[in-house]
């Protein structure tokens, strides 16, 4: 009987030290879930990291205005670039202060994929998504339509090249399997409206 409560408190030990493990490398693949040509928006989490240079380890948060700060380097801008495209920026200014060292940089937490559903759903609100959503899915994560929605009259609002272009989304044409185009996969700031 000892040995199993023995065991059964190292297994809960062990357990217990691995969680930060694994959280942390949940948070990593949620933010590598959008692929290499994820764009880094304001309030997203990064670290970076130079080989050798504790001095040269920072997570920085991107402002706002679409900047983060960097020992040595100052401030460079960070928002709507790709991780490969930041990271060589990064190399590039810190090639003086070490030259033969490896930048490494990552998005340790997505915090700017906000989406916003409003109108007649369950639980409206904004919503910060750690993975590729489509419409169903962000009606879903509000708590779904209330018995009032005009289900054939939703529409996706999504700014483009300085504009608002306005897309359809016919709930019980997709749910039926018919119009699945309108099920679009939704993009940083998309406004999801339930009248």
């Amino acid at each position: 009987m000892k040995r199993l409560l023995v065991l059964t408190l190292a297994c809960m030990f062990f357990t217990a030290l691995a969680l930060p493990a694994a959280a942390q490398t949940a948070a990593q693949e949620a933010a590598s879930s959008f692929g290499p040509d994820y764009l880094i928006g304001p309030g997203d989490i990064l670290e970076v990291s130079v080989w050798k240079e504790e001095a040269l380890t920072k997570s920085v948060v991107v402002l706002p205005d679409g900047r983060i700060s960097f020992p040595l380097i100052g401030e460079i801008q960070a928002a709507n670039r790709t991780l490969a495209d930041l990271k060589q920026e990064i190399t590039k200014r810190l090639v003086k202060y070490a030259p033969k060292e490896e930048v490494n940089l990552e998005v340790k937490q997505v915090n700017s994929m906000l989406v916003y559903v409003i109108g007649r759903v369950n639980q409206p609100g904004r919503f910060v998504l750690n993975t590729n959503v489509d419409v169903l899915q962000a009606l879903a994560i509000a708590g779904g339509l209330n018995p009032f929605a005009k289900r054939s009259q939703i529409k996706v609002f999504r700014k483009e090249g300085g504009g608002t272009q306005i897309l359809p989304f016919s709930y019980d044409d997709v749910t039926d399997g018919e119009k699945l185009r309108q099920n679009v996969i939704l993009k940083r700031g998309d406004v999801v409206v339930v009248p």
